[in-house]
């Protein structure tokens, strides 16, 4: 469905942005150094979700209409800033007491994925790039309609990041393993992602949100 002439092209693009450092990067390392691989698994799994949901949006042409309206992109902003302010302020708030045991991380591993989900489809630099990104690699040559196109690109996007953040989790998670054996570490764990939190929101809400011009 793709033009395979452009996949080295294509790959080399989607390697070189998987390593350059921005907030899911953040979030899913913070996440595994914080409570554990298996709570940074689900943030990677919750980054993945919100990024399929964003593919489908650009291939359905979607993500353009709400990408051309500055007002659109500024709710976006000020939404995704204010629910991260209160995921950290939440954090921040918990009782060290109630810091999860190593063995009990499920409900905690099901909150962080919610909140990648949340976080990223509130993020109008996410559904901007993607808008932006994409179409680059629609191809001419190739049978299949852009829409069809950008959903196979994006597939390809969502799983390749998906490895190298489980990569990233599993090399994050085993240095904090012993962190997370230490008992004054573990009762300031919360404050360490509320800290995150705050870092993210500062990073959305700081940042200046262009209007694409799409031809």
């Amino acid at each position: 469905m793709i033009d395979l002439s452009i996949l080295p092209v294509y790959l080399t693009a989607v390697v070189a942005l998987l390593l350059i450092p921005g907030p899911d990067m953040l979030l899913i390392a913070s996440s595994s150094l914080s409570y554990g691989k298996k709570v940074g698994i689900f943030a990677s799994l919750g980054n993945a979700t919100a990024g399929l949901v964003l593919t489908l949006l650009a291939a359905m042409g979607v993500s353009a209409l709400i990408a051309m309206n500055p007002i659109a992109l500024q709710v976006l902003r000020l939404l995704g800033g204010a629910y991260l302010l209160k995921m950290g302020w939440d954090c921040m708030r918990t009782n060290p007491v109630d810091a999860p045991e190593i063995e009990q991380q499920t409900g905690l591993a099901k909150t962080l994925y919610l909140r990648a989900v949340i976080s990223n489809l509130l993020n109008p630099k996410a559904l901007i790039f993607f808008v932006l990104f994409l179409p680059q690699f629609v191809s001419t040559q190739s049978t299949a309609t852009s829409g069809e196109q950008m959903l196979v690109l994006g597939l390809l996007l969502n799983v390749l990041g998906l490895i190298f953040n489980l990569f990233l989790v599993s090399m994050v998670g085993s240095l904090g393993k012993s962190l997370l054996k230490n008992e004054k570490f573990r009762t300031n764990q919360h404050k360490v992602m509320g800290l995150v939190f705050f870092i993210l929101a500062i990073w959305l809400l700081a940042s200046q949100v262009p209007t694409p011009v799409i031809h």
